[in-house]
């Protein structure tokens, strides 16, 4: 229990390498963040002006009329300004969870992580070390790049001859937390940016309401005569704001907890397969591992 408590909860070290790669992969999801970003808000706005805001939409051919009953387009269109804040919202959500799905697939490898830590068990059940390696190479990707750090110091470690049993059980350990802390981090980037929006896109969308239902009752004022079909065409075209956010923020939520969720599998697996390669390692060598 104690050594599997450990790879589990101890701080995971840096290699000494591994800043100046977190730097330069950092600086590279930052960049794509931006350009991903800025050209969201550039096809936000094409659509809004000349796609929401095209004159067919509207009453006498002008995006300045009232939009056609029943046109959902030109609806939204009269949203006001906030909508295309709205859809870039929504245009990045879907762009950055394609990017996500993409990294944490080719993160679990070639066949599934479940299989994969199963065959390494065996093979590590067998003490046949040399075959959990080439499962490695077979499976690729980050879970299987970590097991085969560890497997390689277990080799290691194996024809060390000065260092004591627990003190090669620990830099067997290190190794794997050293390459779990290389490998790991960029299965979260860009996830941060995905919660920001799941978490502001309904107050955007409830301030393009407020500033509609401004804009509906001022008009009503200046009218000098109550207009019930106006006011409600004003309120009805300021709920399009609320709308759009309520709904852009429910899939950046569940897109957020269904990439968090499988990042949480990947790093379990690596603990589960980590474990069992100390525990092996433990065991060949007259160390006892508590499960």
């Amino acid at each position: 229990m104690e050594q599997k408590n450990a790879l589990n909860t101890s701080p995971r070290p840096t290699a000494p390498a591994a800043p100046n790669a977190a730097e330069k992969s950092s600086g590279g999801a930052s960049l794509f963040s931006v350009i991903v970003i800025v050209l969201a808000f550039v096809v936000a706005y094409v659509i809004f002006k000349f796609i929401l805001g095209n004159g067919s939409h509207f009453q006498g051919g002008l995006n300045t009329n009232a939009p056609i009953p029943g046109d959902l387009l030109g609806t939204v269109y009269s949203g006001g300004n906030i909508v295309p804040i709205l859809i870039t919202m929504f245009l990045c959500v879907i762009t950055f969870s394609i990017e996500r799905l993409l990294t944490i697939s080719k993160a679990k490898g070639a066949q599934s992580i479940e299989g994969f830590v199963r065959i390494v068990r065996q093979k590590l059940n067998a003490n046949d070390i040399n075959g959990a390696i080439a499962a490695c190479d077979k499976q690729k990707g980050s879970v299987a790049n970590v097991v085969k750090a560890g497997l390689l110091k277990y080799n290691e470690m194996s024809r060390e001859r000065t260092m004591a049993t627990d003190q090669k059980v620990l830099a067997i350990q290190k190794e794997i937390e050293e390459t779990t802390a290389l490998e790991l981090p960029m299965l979260e980037k860009n996830l941060v940016i995905i919660s920001t929006i799941a978490s502001i896109a309904t107050l955007t969308g409830l301030l393009g309401t407020v500033f509609g239902m401004i804009s509906a009752f001022s008009a009503l004022a200046q009218a000098g005569s109550p207009d019930a079909v106006k006011l409600a065409s004003g309120i009805s075209e300021a709920l399009i704001n609320t709308a759009f956010g309520i709904g852009t923020s429910a899939l950046a939520i569940v897109a957020y907890n269904y990439f968090t969720s499988k990042i949480d599998e990947l790093t379990y697996s690596i603990d589960e397969a980590g474990f069992s390669i100390i525990q092996t390692f433990a065991g060949q060598h007259g160390q006892t591992v508590q499960a």
